[in-house]
C-alpha cells in the first residue's frame, strides 16, 4: 500500500491536500475556485519575495560598491605607469593650502577623437605602483615676510616630480600651482611677492611648461567649483543615464527656463573643509527666485554657470551650481577662535574673581570640549594655560554654537551668507579632508554619515568610553558643525565622508587613490584643462568657461554667461 501523508495549514478545513508518491497528487474536497485561489496566492507570495530580493539587491550596501568600483575602475589604473609610451602625456598640480603644500602627477594618452569622451586622465603611479605625490609642511604662508624663499620652499616638489616625469617629456608637460585658502588670508602686496618669486626662478631651474598665468592664487568660488566638477567626474555623474536604478534629477538648464526640463545624472554636492576655510558646493537644478534685489545681487557672487559639453550651444551638461566659501571656518580656525574664547574669558573671570583657574597643571581649566579627564593646554598671548576634560558633550556644542554665527529661521546658514534651497530628498553629499578625518580618526566612523549614530559616538568619546582617547572633542565638533549648513546634524541628505573605509568591502588600495583624487579633486580637473600644450593662458574664474572636448584634449572659450 502506497504511504501517504497529509500537510495542515491555516486554511479553510475543507481545503485538504492528500499526496501520494505512487502518483500525481489527489486534491480532495477541493473546487476549481479554490485551486484558482490558491494558485494565486503562491503566485502572490512568489512576486513579495521576488520584490523583496530585486530592492534589495537594488539599495544594498553591494549594489552601491558595484557602482562605487565600476566608476572608479574607469578612472584609475592600478599598473605603474608605462613611461616608455611615447604618447603618452603629462601634467602637474601643487595645491599650496593653509597646512602644507602637495604636487599630484597626471598622465594621459592621445585623445581618442570621440567628441562625447573626455579625456583618459588617471595619476601616474611609480614603479612600485604608488601614486606620485608628495606633500610638504607647513604651508606657502610661512615665508610671507621671505618670499624670496618662495622657489626653495617649492623645489622638493619640483625635483620629486622631475624624477618620474620622462626627461624628454619636461617640456611639454605643463605645471600649476594653484594656492589657496592659506595665500588668500595674507595681503596682496605679500601673495603678488611670493608668486613673482615663484614665476622668476622656476623657468630658470625646470623646463616644465609653466608661464606666468600658471601660477595663481584662486578664489574660494574656483576652490569650490574645480572641487565639485572633481568628485562628480570621477563618480561618473556626467555621464549620460546609463541604468535604471541611476538616480536622476529635473533640471532646468540655465538660461532655457522656458524650455522643458531635461532629465539627466543627479550629480553630488561636495564640502571640504581645510585648515581656514570652508567650502560648499552643489547643483541648483531649478530657477531661483530672490525676495529682495539684496539678495539676488548676493546670489551672482555665488552661483556659477558652466557648460561642460562638447557643443557651446549644447544644452544637456550646463551646470547651475552654488558655490560658497568661509573664510576663517576652517578646521584649525575655527579650533584657535574656540581657545580663543575660553581663554579670553577665563582670564577675565580670574581678574574678577581673584583665581588662578588654569595657571597650573594643579588648577586646570575644566574643559567640557575635552573627553574626560584628559589634559592638554593652549598657548596665548605668550601664555600657557592648562585644560582638563570634563566631557560635557551638551555644554560643549552650546559653547561652539555661536562660532559659527548661524543665522535664518532655521538656523543653517552659516555666517548669513545667501544659500538656495536644497532639495533634500533627491540629494548626495561627498565631505572632505577635515569632514574625514574628523569621522574616522576620531570617532572611527569615516564612510556614511548618519547623524543620530554620530551624537551617539561623540557622546561616548567625550565621557571617555572610547578605547582610544584622542586629544580633543570641541575640534570635531567645530570641524562638523558646518554640517548645520545642510540640517545634517538633525538629519537631511545623505552625507558620504570623504570614502568608504578600508573595513567595507572596497580595496584600501582604491580607498587611497579615491582620497587624492576627491581631496584635491580641483587639481585634477586644472590638469584636465592643462591638457592642451599650446595653452597658455585661462580666464580667472572657471564659472566663465565653457569647455570642448576636441582631438587635441579639452579646450575653453569665454562663456556669455557671468
Amino acid at each position: 500500500m502506497p504511504a501517504r501523508f497529509s500537510i495542515a495549514c491555516l486554511l479553510p478545513a475543507s481545503w485538504h491536500f492528500s499526496f501520494s508518491p505512487a502518483g500525481c497528487p489527489r486534491v480532495l474536497n477541493t473546487t476549481l475556485r479554490q485551486l484558482v485561489m490558491i494558485s494565486a496566492l503562491v503566485a502572490i507570495l512568489f512576486l513579495l519575495i521576488y520584490s523583496l530580493l530585486l530592492v534589495r539587491t537594488k539599495y544594498s550596501r553591494t549594489s552601491r560598491d558595484k557602482k562605487y568600483i565600476r566608476y572608479l575602475a574607469h578612472v584609475t589604473d592600478m599598473d605603474a605607469t608605462d613611461t616608455s609610451n611615447p604618447n603618452l602625456n603629462y601634467g602637474m598640480v601643487i595645491d599650496c593650502g593653509s597646512s602644507g603644500s602637495r604636487i599630484f602627477v597626471y598622465c594621459w594618452p592621445r585623445h581618442n577623437g570621440n567628441p562625447h569622451d573626455l579625456l583618459d586622465i588617471k595619476q601616474m603611479r611609480d614603479q612600485n605602483r604608488k601614486t606620485v605625490v608628495m606633500k610638504i609642511k607647513p604651508g606657502i604662508s610661512e615665508i610671507a615676510n621671505t618670499p624670496e624663499r618662495a622657489s626653495d620652499y617649492i623645489s622638493p616638489l619640483l625635483n620629486f616630480a622631475a624624477g618620474h616625469i620622462p626627461r624628454e617629456k619636461h617640456k611639454e608637460t605643463p605645471l600649476y600651482i594653484l594656492c589657496t585658502a592659506g595665500l588668500r588670508i595674507l595681503t596682496e602686496s605679500q601673495q603678488e611677492a611670493i608668486l613673482e618669486d615663484l614665476r622668476t626662478d622656476i623657468p630658470v631651474h625646470y623646463d616644465f611648461l609653466f608661464s606666468d598665468s600658471h601660477a595663481e592664487v584662486i578664489s574660494g568660488k574656483q576652490e569650490g567649483v574645480y572641487a565639485w566638477i572633481g568628485i562628480n567626474f570621477v563618480l561618473g555623474r556626467f555621464d549620460h543615464i546609463e541604468e535604471e536604478d541611476d538616480a536622476v534629477v529635473e533640471v532646468n538648464v540655465p538660461g532655457s527656463e522656458d524650455k522643458e526640463a531635461i532629465l539627466r545624472k543627479r550629480t553630488a554636492g561636495i564640502l571640504d573643509m581645510g585648515g581656514v576655510s570652508t567650502q560648499i558646493a552643489y547643483e541648483v537644478p531649478k530657477s531661483v527666485s530672490f525676495a529682495s534685489s539684496q539678495q539676488e545681487e548676493m546670489a551672482k557672487n555665488l552661483l556659477a554657470e558652466f557648460n561642460l559639453g562638447c557643443d557651446a550651444h549644447e544644452t544637456q551638461h550646463l551646470y547651475r551650481v552654488y558655490v560658497a566659501t568661509f573664510l576663517g571656518f576652517g578646521g584649525n580656525a575655527a579650533r584657535q577662535r574656540y581657545e580663543g574664547i575660553i581663554y579670553a574669558s577665563t582670564m577675565e573671570k580670574n581678574r574678577l574673581l581673584g583665581k588662578q583657574v588654569g595657571m597650573s597643571p594643579d588648577a586646570p581649566y575644566l574643559d567640557p570640549c575635552l573627553p574626560l579627564d584628559i589634559p592638554d593646554k593652549i598657548q596665548q598671548s605668550g601664555q600657557t594655560m592648562y585644560l582638563r576634560g570634563t566631557g560635557d558633550f551638551q555644554l560643549c556644542r552650546r559653547i561652539i554654537q555661536p562660532l559659527m554665527n548661524l543665522s535664518n529661521e532655521t538656523q543653517t546658514t552659516l555666517n548669513g551668507i545667501y544659500q538656495p534651497p536644497l532639495p533634500y530628498h533627491n540629494s548626495q553629499f561627498y565631505g572632505f579632508s577635515e569632514f574625514y578625518y574628523c569621522t574616522e580618526d576620531v570617532l572611527r566612523m569615516g564612510g556614511d554619515f548618519n547623524s543620530a549614530r554620530f551624537l551617539r559616538a561623540a557622546k561616548r568619546h567625550s565621557a571617555g568610553s572610547l578605547p582610544w582617547k584622542p586629544p580633543t572633542l570641541a575640534g570635531c565638533l567645530l570641524r562638523l558643525q558646518p554640517l548645520s549648513l545642510l540640517g545634517l546634524l538633525h538629519g537631511g541628505p545623505p552625507l558620504h565622508c570623504a570614502l568608504p573605509t578600508e573595513t567595507q568591502t572596497h580595496p584600501p588600495s582604491h580607498a587611497a587613490q579615491y582620497i587624492i583624487l576627491c581631496f584635491v579633486g580641483r587639481a585634477r580637473t586644472a590638469a584636465l584643462w592643462a591638457s592642451w600644450p599650446s595653452m597658455r593662458s585661462w580666464p580667472q574664474d572657471p564659472a566663465q568657461l565653457s569647455l570642448s572636448a576636441g582631438r587635441k584634449g579639452l579646450i575653453y572659450s569665454p562663456s556669455t554667461r557671468v
